[in-house]
């Protein structure tokens, strides 16, 4: 499970979550239509295919399959209720911004260590409760979100897609054999106060994506439950995950 993170850009709450399973569906819709006339959709007469309308623009989402599990959490006075953890992002989308007039989502910005950094809007949710207590209260949610892309100028998406996949790897900072020193995070949320293993990675390895093999190196099976302030030995840099 990979640890992301929403951000609503006008209060900057963050609300972090597991990325369950190891996967993320984008989808890409191009402004293609069907051209239309006063009696539907045109066709043209002796070509291979019916007219079509390019009207630009288009539309990007994201599936997000995300899980909360209160027996992950270990801070003190915690909700015994999913819910009071899942409800942030059904908020998400209600229309409670205001664009000209009209009510629509709060723009929130999909946050994944330094590689991913998308706005958007929350158009669904759908969410299922398992683990239930003895006051049939949930703690464990599997939360399905939609997030569509807001528009942006065209050159700036195929630029950030060649900037990401062009940028060299970060020099490594901490050679093989020495130690890292694991920080909190540094967000005020106490339900998530464990430390950002993508970033120790990029840190001490050049590459976020290899906090496995430093957990690995470490005997650590759940990097949500390691403290603040614990020093990790680092192991030999193996190149990027594949």
């Amino acid at each position: 499970m990979e640890r992301v993170a929403f951000i609503v850009d006008a209060t900057a709450e963050r609300i972090d979550c597991l990325l369950n399973p190891q996967t993320l569906e984008i989808k890409r819709t191009a402004g293609v239509r069907p051209a239309l006339g006063p009696g539907g959709p045109l066709v043209g007469a002796g070509v291979a295919d019916d007219p079509l309308l390019f009207t630009g623009g288009g539309r990007t989402e994201l599936v997000f399959d995300l899980l909360f599990d209160l027996d992950l959490l270990e801070a003190p006075g915690a909700s015994q209720d999913v819910r009071a953890l899942t409800g942030r992002l059904w908020q998400l989308a209600e229309n409670s911004a205001t664009e000209r007039g009209s009510g629509r989502p709060p723009l929130v910005r999909f946050v994944w260590g330094k590689a991913w950094n998308l706005p958007g809007v929350v158009v669904a949710v759908a969410e299922r409760y398992d683990a239930f207590g003895d006051a049939g209260t949930p703690r464990r949610s599997w939360l399905r979100l939609k997030l569509v892309r807001v528009a942006e100028p065209a050159a700036t998406a195929p630029q950030s897609y060649e900037a990401e996949l062009a940028a060299p790897a970060a020099p490594v900072a901490v050679p093989a054999g020495g130690a890292v020193q694991a920080v909190g995070d540094g967000q005020a949320d106490p339900d998530f106060s464990g430390v950002r293993f993508d970033l120790l990675a990029a840190e001490s390895l050049g590459d976020p994506a290899q906090w496995r093999q430093l957990a690995a190196h470490n005997d650590i099976t759940n990097p949500l439950d390691v403290p603040a302030g614990t020093v990790l030995s680092v192991p030999a840099n193996e190149g990027p995950a594949r």
